[in-house]
């Protein structure tokens, strides 16, 4: 099924029989990737009563219960609501679906203890390109990105400049392989975050973060289509699905 899009006076075609989903799935078990010292998620047939919610333990139908907080356990997409006093919900301020995307691969540099993601390799990365949203596969790039405990491990950031620079490019939609695209533990400074929302001006209320992706390694740096879509919940935040389609020459 091809298609054909027009974007800024110029047309591209896309296979959308051939979607790469950079989404990581929630599992329910202790082997789900999390952050942000929570437990791991669930997911457990509805008790009550005498009733438990499995055919194969007699029921009708299966009927679980899921117990999970976006941020700690599955793929999700934020909005500037995930930082603000006043309530912003990724459901309502989301409103489009399809970007020009470009991925990239970027090896995050030392940085005093730590390793970030500065303002010269995105640069270095992007050049002239003019972009809507920007995917970041950091390297290594391990299956285990898909499982990692991330509570109290320091995983690599970027820098104020970066997301300074990613605002003014007009980048609108940004999506990395890791738990926050702040420093773990920063008492709640969170400038990535602000910068990236403009927070101290005009606050950028149709941009999103998207947080914990995993980009396959056969999945080529590039030029991409991006189907971001996430699940209807009025919230700062929700379980999402981002999917890139190859652009066809």
């Amino acid at each position: 099924m091809l298609a054909i899009i027009q974007y800024r006076s110029k047309n591209y075609k896309i296979d959308l029989t051939k979607p790469l989903d950079i989404s990581i799935a929630m599992t329910g078990n202790e082997s789900n990737v999390n952050a942000w010292y929570l437990g791991h998620p669930k997911i457990e047939p509805h008790v009550e009563e005498g009733f438990i919610g499995k055919v194969s333990e007699g029921a009708s139908v299966n009927f679980n219960n899921i117990w999970f907080n976006p941020h700690s356990h599955i793929t999700h997409t934020e909005c500037a609501g995930h930082i603000t006093k006043d309530f912003y919900s990724i459901n309502k301020n989301l409103k489009t679906f399809f970007f020009l995307t470009e991925l990239i691969t970027v090896a995050p540099e030392k940085f005093r203890d730590d390793f970030v993601i500065s303002k010269k390799q995105l640069r270095y990365a992007l050049g002239n390109k003019k972009r809507e949203a920007l995917v970041i596969r950091t390297l290594p790039n391990l299956s285990n990105k898909k499982t990692k405990q991330y509570s109290n491990s320091n995983p690599p950031y970027l820098l104020q400049e970066a997301a300074v620079y990613l605002r003014e490019k007009g980048i609108k939609h940004l999506l990395i392989d890791l738990p926050s695209v702040d420093k773990e533990k920063d008492d709640g400074a969170l400038v990535c975050h602000n910068a990236f929302w403009n927070t101290n001006g005009k606050i950028r209320l149709e941009a999103t973060i998207t947080e914990f992706i995993f980009v396959e390694n056969n999945i080529e740096d590039g030029a991409y289509f991006l189907n971001l879509q996430v699940a209807p919940f009025e919230n700062d935040a929700s379980p999402s699905r981002p999917v890139l389609y190859k652009i066809i020459d």
